[in-house]
């Protein structure tokens, strides 16, 4: 997974707010064609939290279909263990080759907590599971070697971007065990989460320019500062500083940004809500130059 960019797409909807799969096939085929290291149906990005079960299982079976085998497909599942088993179910029988187990609903929880919720969980489903620390859910390095040692437990994603604990928690880990960095807007920190063995990172702007979300792999991979630096000033940290005016627009400016490109993905669902206008103004330049720094086009 580490040598191409993890593409998370979107779920298209209709602008009733009803799912919409043709838009989602055409959406994620698009993503596929530009050979991502894995694609991560029904996660953040693609408002798995708004998903019944039917409609989660519709959008992992035509994920799984599109991939045909080529590269991973890694569904999310969560909420409690007894629900997200009901989702990963879902995922195994649609073909899916893994899950990302995302940060239980609601409650805070003690390490005994969180480290029971994956076992439960992986007792529950053949899938290989990768545990998502953010919000209410990080290990200790203790925990860490906990969950390591549950049979199909096989990595851990990161979004709270504390180096020191991720420091801590990479080499509390076995060998083998897989890191990625999940920051919200990951190529800001992809950098330094390399310094601490972790290469390997999400993007979100590969949802809507995979052009701009390859062409910073690439720089970051070969040691071009002087594009990576370019790309961070002049494109990343002011989508940023767009995406931090408003709660939920890492995902719903992701989703307008797409729609700006012409891709079927439709508007959020509740309670996520669309960018005003100012801001897809904002975000329309923003992105155009983006794409010209890279040499593409809107």
């Amino acid at each position: 997974m580490a040598r191409g960019v993890l593409s998370f797409p979107l779920t298209s909807f209709h602008d009733d707010g009803s799912l919409d799969p043709d838009g989602f096939r055409t959406h994620i085929a698009d993503r596929i064609a530009t050979a991502p290291g894995a694609v991560f149906p029904a996660c953040g990005t693609g408002e798995f939290f708004s998903l019944d079960e039917d409609e989660y299982r519709q959008v992992v079976t035509i994920a799984v279909e599109e991939a045909g085998g080529h590269l991973p497909v890694v569904a999310g599942v969560g909420y409690g263990w007894a629900q997200a088993a009901r989702f990963a179910r879902i995922a195994q029988e649609a073909g899916a080759d893994a899950l990302l187990v995302l940060p239980h609903y609601l409650v805070a929880a003690p390490q005994d907590g969180l480290v029971a919720q994956l076992e439960r969980l992986a007792a529950r489903t053949r899938l290989p599971l990768i545990a998502y620390q953010r919000g209410q859910v990080a290990f200790t390095a203790a925990s860490l070697r906990r969950v390591a040692a549950i049979p199909g437990v096989i990595g851990l994603k990161d979004g709270h971007s504390d180096l020191d604990r991720l420091q801590r928690l990479t080499l509390a880990a076995p060998d083998g065990f897989l890191f990625f960095n999940g920051a919200a807007t990951a190529e800001i920190q992809a950098r330094a989460y390399a310094t601490v063995g972790v290469p390997a990172y999400s993007s979100a702007v590969h949802a809507f320019a995979p052009e701009i979300a390859d062409a910073f792999f690439t720089a970051l991979r070969v040691g071009d500062d002087k594009s990576v630096d370019r790309l961070l000033r002049d494109f990343y940290v002011p989508l940023v500083e767009l995406r931090d005016r408003v709660p939920g627009y890492a995902v719903s400016l992701v989703k307008a940004a797409a729609r700006l490109r012409g891709h079927p993905v439709g508007p959020v669902r509740a309670p996520l809500t669309d960018p005003s206008p100012t801001d897809l103004a904002d975000l329309r330049a923003l992105l155009n130059t983006g794409l010209d720094l890279v040499g593409a086009a809107l």
